[in-house]
């Protein structure tokens, strides 16, 4: 699944939002890490303060990928069963 980008209001970087349940408009930001924190050895990681924030979702629809089933063999599909 594509989860939209929506502007975090604190960092002002785009960041994947996923649904609320019960709430079709809203989603939650995922944790991020601020744009000017770099990870370093022994240093706790400290999201950004605009992480989990319940935010409005882009309309439109979301996109969802999903493997189908291959089709049977067409040999199988045309031939009649005969009884």
């Amino acid at each position: 699944m594509k989860l939209p980008r929506v502007r975090c209001e604190k960092c002002e970087r785009a960041i994947a939002a996923g649904p609320v349940a019960g709430r079709l408009s809203k989603g939650r930001l995922w944790r991020h890490d601020p744009p000017v924190v770099h990870r370093q050895p022994g240093v706790p990681l400290v999201s950004c303060i605009g992480s989990l924030e319940i935010v409005d979702l882009p309309y439109g629809q979301m996109e969802i990928t999903i493997d189908e089933p291959e089709p049977a063999d067409a040999a199988q599909v045309d031939d009649p069963v005969l009884f």
